[in-house]
């Protein structure tokens, strides 16, 4: 475990770990960090690979979600947000199945961060029909679930509605009506709950590696994507 190490203390790897707030994880001894990444249960709630939360447990994971609502800087115009916590299992199934609703046909944003320095991209597909869409995200279930540094929203821009499963592996919709998606998510054993704090909100790190940076560029290729930025108002 020791490429953990030395990212943290600004080194290279072949693997990628992006912290935010990183001061519990500078401190700890190797044995300690190696301890602390493998930990992946946290009760009966299960992580991805893709990101974990800080060594003190300012947030403990847990299944749930939220509502929320997404302030536009620029207009100040108000959207409702349902933000939602799913263990490992039923993640990728969850978000297949919150995403039927936007309807046959969509847009696509695959957001990375691979580029350590360089923030985030958003690349843009417009105009694919879900049953192809949904076909291409199961094949690349690893890197969708496991990669800290790469997210995906699905979007009708005609309905102004989105369904993300950022990068921190939280989903995330936007939009009115959200009935939809949150009886998807009480279907699926993810309840109500105002008080859940997610692990966006304390200290926590990324991870990724070549392999999955490698899968994430085949995904960009099968989804028709080139290496322009999105430039759509409704994309976030």
């Amino acid at each position: 475990m020791g490429f953990l190490k030395r990212i943290l203390r600004g080194g290279s790897s072949d693997e990628t770990l992006r912290s935010v707030s990183d001061g519990s994880f500078e401190t700890l001894t190797e044995e300690e960090l190696q301890a602390h990444m493998g930990i992946r249960t946290y009760g009966v709630f299960e992580l991805t690979d893709a990101i974990r939360p800080s060594y003190d447990l300012q947030i403990i994971p847990k299944q749930g979600f939220r509502h929320d609502e997404y302030i536009d800087e620029t207009n100040g115009t108000k959207t409702p947000v349902i933000m939602a916590s799913a263990t490992r299992e039923s993640l990728i199934d969850l978000f297949l199945e919150m995403i039927e609703p936007l309807g046959d046909v969509v847009d696509v944003v695959l957001e990375t961060s691979h580029k350590s320095g360089e923030g985030h991209e958003d690349l843009y597909r417009e105009h694919i029909d879900m049953p192809v869409l949904k076909s291409i995200l199961l094949e690349f279930e690893d890197v969708l679930l496991n990669d800290g540094c790469a997210g995906i929203a699905v979007i009708n821009p005609a309905k102004r509605q989105e369904v993300q499963l950022d990068e921190h592996k939280l989903l995330i919709a936007y939009g009115e009506p959200l009935d939809q998606f949150k009886q998807i998510l009480i279907d699926t054993d993810v309840y109500p709950d105002e008080d859940i704090k997610f692990i966006t909100e304390a200290e926590h790190v990324h991870s990724s590696c070549e392999r999955l940076y490698d899968q994430f560029n085949v995904l960009k290729t099968r989804l028709g994507m080139d290496s322009e930025s999105c430039s759509d108002d409704w994309c976030r």
